[in-house]
């Protein structure tokens, strides 16, 4: 009895310094001139740095479209690597102001980590690549294989729910990183290497014998992705949210990176792009931000669908098949919507 009111007690404390902290991340963020961006170590087209130390891909640009949209410069993010293991105490503890590297959108972590999941940017599934030497069809036939995973990510959990639930076993083979789990099972070290389907394809594509390997059919699991906020600033979590939604968007209006201009200073345009870019309405007001700051988001990295193909659709080494998918606009058989800017 003792331990639970010293639990309860516990906990409220630790939510109200959360929120407390929360409360504070854009007046932080503007008095320190720089969004500090929580990314993972390297995940071709979604964070990867170069030689130099740059950061590029599909996540990043969004730290540089939040940057935008709060400091109205693209380019003053301060990116930190933020490996699965240590990534929500550099939240929790306002190391980061955001996390922007595929978090999975899970009931735990937005229940008991003082973690919030203002948008989805990024809609997958787990999925299973095998050698084709292995001879497995499907995932049924993966009965007693050993599968590689990397610790702290919820690949783990995933992996024992399917496999629980199809009365399964399987033998974990657990690595600190995702780049010592891929390398080991391309040795033959395990059967099988799990992740996301796009994140499979695209690791596949750098193996040495690609044509040896196939990802099967099956999906196990959906995965929602995307940035991640301390629980407690609602304030933030609208911005970060409808960062995301001006991407969205600005696709659905046809507005692009080089057509911005000439649609902000078209009084015929659409009233919902021009509340959105600022050439009326106030509504960048209502978020604490200047006007024109869903504009500075389009004209710094350009809209959803930009982004997505530079990154990791058919302009980019990776290309990941967007078409007939979830990430796709609505009005194409897909999940990306945003509401209304009324």
């Amino acid at each position: 009895m003792r331990y639970g009111l010293f639990a309860a007690v516990v906990g409220v404390l630790v939510s109200w310094n959360c929120g407390a902290q929360a409360q504070a991340t854009l007046a932080a963020v503007k008095a320190r001139g720089e969004l500090l961006c929580g990314v993972g170590e390297n995940f071709a087209g979604f964070f990867s740095p170069d030689a130099t130390g740059k950061y590029t891909g599909f996540d990043i640009d969004f730290c540089h479209a939040v940057a935008a949209a709060t400091l109205g410069d693209a380019q003053k993010v301060k990116f930190l690597s933020a490996t699965p293991s240590a990534r929500f105490p550099q939240l929790q503890s306002g190391q980061v102001d955001i996390l922007s590297r595929e978090v999975t959108d899970t009931f735990s972590r937005d229940t008991s980590l003082g973690l919030d999941f203002p948008i989805i940017t990024f809609y997958d599934g787990h999925a299973l690549m095998v050698a084709k030497s292995l001879g497995a069809k499907t995932a049924k036939d993966l009965n007693g294989a050993n599968v590689c995973t990397q610790t702290g990510l919820s690949t783990e959990v995933i992996i024992a729910d399917y496999f629980k639930s199809n009365n399964l076993t399987y033998k974990p083979v657990v690595f600190d990183s995702r780049d010592q789990a891929l390398a080991a099972f391309e040795k033959g070290r395990c059967d099988v290497f799990s992740s996301d389907r796009s994140t499979l394809f695209a690791y596949r594509s750098a193996l040495s014998n690609p044509d040896g390997f196939t990802v099967l059919d099956e999906t196990i699991s959906k995965s929602l992705n995307g940035p991640t906020v301390r629980h407690g600033d609602n304030n933030w979590a609208d911005i970060v949210r409808w960062t995301g939604y001006v991407l969205i968007a600005a696709e659905e209006f046809g507005v692009t990176s080089t057509n911005v201009d000439a649609m902000k200073a078209d009084a015929n345009a659409p009233a919902e792009v021009r509340r959105m870019l600022g050439a009326e309405g106030g509504f960048g007001q209502m978020l604490g931000l200047s006007d024109d700051w869903g504009y500075r988001i389009i004209k710094s990295v350009g809209n959803y669908g930009e982004v997505y193909d530079r990154n990791i659709g058919s302009g980019s080494k990776v290309s990941i098949p967007r078409e007939k998918t979830l990430n796709a606009l609505w009005k194409n058989g897909g999940a990306l919507i945003a509401p209304s800017f009324q």
